[in-house]
């Protein structure tokens, strides 16, 4: 018998128990920058070195932050279903807990791309440098002699990846999400393509901004919840 579609949605209150910092922590990286200096189109071209340092200091941060439980959790439940994630988070936690089909549509911290490339024009990828925990500066070049940034999709940016997460959510048995507000669109968005007959499940442990009859809240952290949530699958 084919394993059922399950499609995870996450957001930053996965990795926040890893230790990294979301957009509303207090205290943590987000709390020294003005979002819109950092993580928006207009801030990049307003200060790029500005940008550089956060992204590299994000990095370092990443390297020495591992997979916390939930990270696991969703990447154990390849062995039973047809699992993608479609994470809004830019961190790598997922795959180095093992998922292995991992669509982020907010881009990706270890990879950075010419500031002017094939990807502004067709969101073609081969361009795109991995460098890992690396630091990147300003001056730094890419193989066609533009600035490299950050492979981040910045506020005021397309976000090329959310027709292909669509597709993926219209077409999953179970749609789960975890650690996320749903104040971020398109992504908040994305419950809406999920099938009549397909159950949708929410870990969070504040109130979320939605209501759908279909929809399963379990008020709990990420890690947590999806203990939680594995029972309930072990339970139908």
């Amino acid at each position: 018998m084919a394993k059922k579609s399950l499609v995870v949605l996450t957001g930053a209150g996965v990795s926040a128990e890893s230790g990294l910092s979301t957009f509303r922590d207090n205290g943590g990286l987000w709390d020294k920058y003005d979002v819109n200096d950092v993580a928006s189109i207009e801030g990049w071209y307003r200060n790029r070195k500005l940008v550089l340092d956060f992204y590299n200091d994000m990095r370092a941060q990443l390297k020495d932050t591992v997979p916390n439980a939930a990270h696991q959790a969703i990447a154990e439940l390849e062995k039973d279903y047809k699992v993608t994630v479609v994470t809004q988070n830019v961190d790598n936690l997922h795959e180095r807990a093992g998922s292995t089909r991992v669509i982020h549509l907010h881009g990706e911290l270890t990879k950075v791309r010419p500031e002017n490339g094939a990807y502004d024009e067709s969101f073609s990828e081969r361009e795109v440098i991995d460098v890992g925990y690396g630091a990147v500066h300003l001056g730094d070049k890419a193989p066609n002699g533009s600035q490299l940034r950050p492979h981040i999709v910045f506020f005021g940016e397309a976000v090329p990846n959310i027709e292909k997460a669509m597709d993926c959510v219209s077409n999953a048995d179970i749609f789960l999400i975890v650690g996320t507000s749903l104040q971020v669109y398109p992504a908040a968005g994305l419950y809406r393509y999920a099938r009549e007959d397909a159950p949708i499940y929410i870990i969070d442990p504040k109130e979320v901004p939605v209501h759908d009859p279909r929809i399963v809240h379990i008020r709990e952290v990420a890690t947590k919840g999806m203990e939680t949530f594995k029972k309930i699958l072990e339970n139908k």
